[in-house]
């Protein structure tokens, strides 16, 4: 691993991550710029997508001030686990919590009864579901993203190629990763017609898994044209495989661990779809607290989209150093940030069409 790419990106291993940013202030009470109780729940502690929306939301609260703000999140992808944390969550953040995870369907109730006791929640990365009374959500259209890494992948197999594609998802059922294998399946549906889209295949979020997961699926077609996989490990695993295999198959996945940096530095990888996790953790905690301290708690209604963007050879250098630390990936987005919460109405859509 290229040192440059650890600070930012580096796992966490712990259970629960407690981090609190003002609590040298006395002055309580929710509104009027007193002292919050905040926090967020993701679904795996130890994988940078959730690192990344952990220091986002992290620094939106440091830079907002007299914020008390936790963390919390189970080692590896475990849904009832994070049910019970995000539970007690609840009891200490009572002004306001994120809340980012893979299995939407079992976070309805205890999400509903967080709001029902008055706690403000804003979804992140996944959609609410109808009967969790969440009805703010910070995302990406993953959709968009998909259609993005197909047409990437479209340019480096030239024009009208004929063969197999092979798609991977690490867990089936979650929408923010089935929109993005949509969005590929669909762009190479119409753009290339040649091509057969195979999957998507379950590739595991757990590391390990994934790469034996993708090592059966590079045995069983060994003449694909390339294996893409929309979620964390997919990446550096893919690139890991091809390199063990001598592969000339494309290989690209999502997100920036410091491996798959490394694998579109090397050129394993043609690229990597970024969904800019750290911005998304900063948004919706900056609109959080904007919203207890100015609004009594009433958050916006709708999807608050974000963007995502292409890492390759020709932006590699830029984004890892944006990697460094916190405070260079806050004044990487500060631009970004300013625009986006400058005008947040340009940035909602109707719930029901986030995708």
């Amino acid at each position: 691993m290229h040192p440059r790419f650890r600070t930012l990106s580096g796992a966490l291993g712990a259970l629960v991550l407690l981090c609190a940013t003002g609590c040298g202030d006395d002055d309580s009470g929710g509104g009027g710029g007193g002292q919050l109780d905040m926090g967020i729940a993701v679904a795996n502690i130890s994988l940078n997508f959730a690192h990344e929306m952990v220091l986002g939301a992290e620094s939106a609260a440091d830079h907002a001030g007299k914020v008390d703000f936790k963390a919390v999140g189970p080692p590896n992808t475990d849904g009832p686990a994070e049910v019970q944390l995000f539970q007690n969550l609840t009891a200490v953040a009572k002004d306001g919590i994120v809340l980012e995870n893979l299995d939407p369907p079992i976070f309805t109730r205890p999400a509903a009864r967080a709001v029902d006791r008055g706690i403000p929640i804003v979804a992140l990365d996944t959609s609410p579901t109808d009967g969790s009374k969440v009805t703010f959500y910070v995302g990406n259209d993953n959709y968009a993203l998909g259609e993005l890494m197909a047409r990437e992948a479209l340019k480096r197999l030239g024009d009208d190629p004929k063969g197999e594609i092979v798609v991977g998802v690490p867990n089936p059922g979650t929408p923010v990763l089935d929109n993005r294998a949509e969005g590929i399946t669909d762009t190479f549906e119409k753009e290339a017609p040649g091509v057969k889209v195979l999957g998507p295949f379950q590739t595991y979020s757990d590391p390990g898994q994934n790469h034996s997961s993708w090592a059966s699926q590079v045995a069983a077609h060994p003449e694909a044209l390339a294996f893409l996989g929309v979620g964390d490990a997919d990446s550096y695993n893919l690139a890991k495989i091809k390199k063990e295999k001598s592969g000339k198959w494309l290989t690209a996945g999502f997100d920036v661990d410091p491996k798959t940096l490394d694998a579109v530095e090397d050129g394993s990888n043609f690229v990597t779809i970024d969904p800019q996790h750290f911005l998304k953790g900063y948004l919706s905690t900056a609109i959080l607290i904007e919203s207890v301290r100015e609004n009594g708690g009433k958050l916006p209604d709708g999807w608050f989209l974000s963007p995502g963007g292409v890492v390759d050879s020709s932006n590699i250098d830029e984004v890892a150093a944006r990697q460094k630390s916190p405070r260079a990936a806050y004044d990487w987005y500060e631009p970004v940030i300013d625009k986006l919460l400058g005008d947040q109405e340009a940035q909602l859509k109707p719930l029901k069409d986030a995708r």
